[in-house]
């Protein structure tokens, strides 16, 4: 066998890869978008009996990413319903005040204990299993959530029903991104940046869907039907991608040391074709043999979870930091920013922070990760890259000394909409594009036949750091 890999034809695997990176989250993006359809079956009931058929018929503002999922709670849903319509909101029921903090729990537990777990069951469990049975089972949840959307239940049993669905599309999300990575820790560096790239789109594409909803009037239950089917639609091609992923030379160059052996035939003019056998330890599929002789190594022990732990502490860190910065204070401080420049038009209550929040960040933010095919700098090694993730703290006081509203402690330094949107686009770029070369640098850190490992330790710090922000959330928006 040579040395090179055979090419990567028309980029399918890139684009294979990019299409399971947005299939692992546009499906709960479009489960964020229909928040209020969620809030709305809870209290349609008790709110025409106890209030006088007060109806609530605004959308508020949702949080169109898995990042602000984790932070999604009823305090600044309803302060985004108000300033979005100017209408008086109905006493939220029980159920409807407590579900998005319900939500957050249902959601953040079921993450991060499964995309542990996934660090140590991946080489107990095929990875063909574990990311076919998560995407099979994500999408019978869609299409169940989907069904029911017709269906007429008591808000309780929906309350549950939906809790439940919750727990499961965070579970099996959970192994599936942490199979995915490592799956990609296999391959090229370069090839962790379309799964990023791809979870970037699923963001903006979300946050596009949702401006369109709110531009339309259409109704919720109409808006959630059509995110729930394309959720559907979506994961389908995800899985039929992942199907043909292993049909093609180069993704089985790189991944065959999860398999017993390898044929390859050489094709070279002036040598007979002949067939070399992949042992299944092999670093990134490539057989090493010895120069004397010509035989190959003894295949490699597994390493210990720990042991690569070491090696790839630097880079785990500091994805984990990179997500707690942005989670705290996204959305939970950027969603309640007010514009000072047009806050009495149509701009200023129903578009400025779906577009200036939401869809900035996830187009930049998509930027960001996709620079990361074309451009890895700083390199895996360089101090400057950890200098530059814990540099991104800054944008913490930036944002709480925007115009955010209500505010009880700080005063307003940068009260014009301009800097707000810069902050963001800078605050943006940055989470993509040194979240990407985290999670691309992590697995290269390592020997190839610890790569896998390796992804699956980065996917669970970057979880870890969503939770660890959304924690944290909580502290920076009371000090506002």
């Amino acid at each position: 066998m040579t040395g090179s890999s055979p090419p990567d034809r028309y980029k399918g695997v890139w684009l294979i890869f990019f299409i399971l990176g947005l299939g692992t989250l546009l499906p709960w993006n479009f489960f964020m978008n229909a928040t209020q359809y969620f809030t709305d079956r809870l209290k349609e009931d008790a709110s025409v009996d106890r209030y006088n058929n007060l109806n609530v018929t605004g959308k508020g503002t949702v949080f169109p990413t898995q990042t602000a999922s984790l932070f999604n709670n009823a305090s600044h849903l309803s302060h985004a319903n108000a300033s979005a319509t100017g209408k008086t909101e109905v006493p939220p029921t029980h159920l409807v005040a407590i579900f998005n903090n319900m939500m957050t729990l249902c959601a953040m537990l079921p993450l991060l204990i499964f995309t542990c777990l996934n660090s140590f069951i991946h080489q107990r469990i095929p990875q063909q299993v574990r990311i076919l049975c998560s995407l099979a089972a994500i999408f019978l949840v869609f299409m169940l959530t989907a069904i029911l959307v017709k269906v007429p239940m008591e808000p309780l049993t929906f309350f549950i029903i939906t809790m439940v669905k919750i727990v499961f599309i965070n579970s099996f999300g959970a192994i599936l991104q942490g199979s995915l990575f490592g799956l990609a820790g296999l391959l090229p560096a370069s090839y962790t940046a379309p799964i990023m790239s791809g979870q970037g789109l699923a963001g903006t594409f979300a946050a596009l869907a949702m401006i369109c909803a709110i531009t339309s009037g259409s109704k919720l239950e109409d808006s959630a039907f059509g995110y729930f089917i394309t959720a559907c639609v979506v994961i389908l091609m995800a899985i039929g991608s992942y199907i043909l992923l292993p049909r093609l030379d180069f993704f089985r160059y790189y991944s065959m040391k999860d398999k017993t052996e390898y044929r390859v035939h050489e094709k070279h003019s002036e040598v007979e074709t002949k067939v070399d056998l992949i042992k299944k330890d092999e670093p990134n599929g490539i057989e090493v043999k010895d120069t004397i002789n010509g035989a190959s190594h003894a295949p490699q022990p597994n390493s210990s979870v720990l042991s690569i732990f070491k090696k790839i502490w630097v880079m785990a860190a500091s994805v984990c930091f990179v997500f707690t910065v942005t989670i705290g204070v996204f959305p939970a401080v950027t969603v309640d920013t007010a514009s000072t420049v047009a806050a009495q038009t149509l701009w200023g209550v129903k578009y400025f922070i779906p577009v200036s929040c939401f869809l900035v960040f996830n187009i930049f933010d998509w930027a960001g990760r996709s620079l990361t095919a074309v451009c890895m700098w700083p390199g895996k090694d360089s101090r400057l890259l950890p200098f530059m993730v814990i540099a991104r703290v800054v944008f913490i006081p930036l944002f709480m000394l925007c115009n955010v509203q209500p505010r009880k402690n700080l005063p307003v330094i940068f009260a014009h909409d301009a800097w707000y949107i810069i902050f963001m686009i800078f605050f943006s770029f940055s989470n993509g594009y040194l979240a990407s070369l985290c999670m691309c640098f992590g697995p290269k850190k390592v020997l190839s036949h610890e790569a896998e490992t390796a992804g699956t330790i980065m996917a669970f710090f970057l979880s870890l750091g969503l939770a660890l922000g959304a924690i944290f959330s909580f502290l920076f928006r009371y000090i506002v």
